[in-house]
């Protein structure tokens, strides 16, 4: 087997563990051992998911650093920020009853993971002064990106939860009962939330500092307003209204719901967005 295929097979390799893991915690969570969801994690996702994220890792460090240039697109993007979500999303089960986020994010983890093989990437970087910073710049970028998309994804499990209440646990679907039985309290996952929205918020506030530095070294101005620069402050902007009105004004409920989304939509929009339409629509 040469080179090639093997990369290609470890790829999908790992794709198929993510979906095996997802499949495997959608059954113990709507399945008749649905108590599995409040025990000690299992051997599938304690100990085959850290191996899959760590195999992960190292194929998105082979395919940006392996050719020598630092290589970067809008499936590189996605896929390093699927990558640290899931990272993330594994530490965070050992602390707060979480993993009924497993089959919303492991499959969005799968695709992510083959999407390198599909897409190409670009030599980025060159110009910068300080490569090295410039490669910081972009990992904190990721970093911001997996905990806001982790906050999007516990607004998304919020929303339901709060639909099942009011609508009533008789007239809830086949196996959202099951799904939902051990989920935290609503007040307890709206903290989290905002714990999560904060630390992202932070980053991503060093992110849109950095890229303005990186911006005037490699296009000779402060501030390019483009299509990634109008969308990432838009984000900010958005975080930044919604911290200020939960601390100053009490928001909460379907309201930091609402703008939890808006905020992430335009987070994707900000590079993964118009990355895709530049590499894929327009083919530059």
């Amino acid at each position: 087997m040469g080179p090639f295929s093997f990369y290609v097979l470890a790829h999908l390799l790992v794709a198929a563990g993510y979906l095996g893991v997802a499949w495997h915690g959608w059954r113990s969570l709507t399945g008749p051992t649905a108590a599995e969801a409040i025990a000690p994690a299992t051997i599938a996702d304690r100990w085959l998911l850290p191996v899959l994220t760590v195999a992960h890792g190292a194929l998105l460090a082979q395919t940006m650093l392996g050719s020598g240039d630092f290589r970067f697109g809008f499936a590189l993007a996605l896929s390093a920020t699927l990558w640290l979500t899931v990272a993330i999303l594994w530490v965070e089960t050992f602390f707060v009853p979480m993993r009924m986020l497993y089959p919303m994010v492991l499959p969005a983890a799968a695709l992510a993971t083959v999407l390198p093989l599909v897409f190409d990437s670009v030599a980025i970087g060159a110009g910068a002064g300080n490569p090295g910073a410039f490669r910081l710049h972009l990992l904190v970028a990721i970093f911001a990106n997996s905990l806001l998309t982790i906050a999007a994804l516990h607004a998304l499990l919020m929303a339901a939860l709060d639909r099942r209440l009011h609508a009533g646990a008789a007239r809830a679907p086949a196996g959202e009962s099951g799904l939902f039985r051990h989920a935290p309290p609503l007040l307890a996952m709206e903290r989290l939330l905002f714990q999560i929205i904060a630390a992202g918020f932070v980053l991503l506030t060093a992110t849109v500092i950095s890229g303005v530095f990186f911006s005037e070294q490699l296009f000779g101005r402060a501030l390019r307003f483009e299509h990634k620069t109008v969308f990432a402050l838009a984000a900010w902007v958005v975080f930044g209204g919604l911290l200020l009105g939960r601390w100053g004004f009490g928001w909460r409920g379907r309201v930091a719901l609402r703008w939890t989304l808006i905020g992430f939509v335009m987070l994707l929009l900000a590079y993964v967005g118009s990355r895709f339409v530049i590499e894929v629509v327009l083919g530059r």
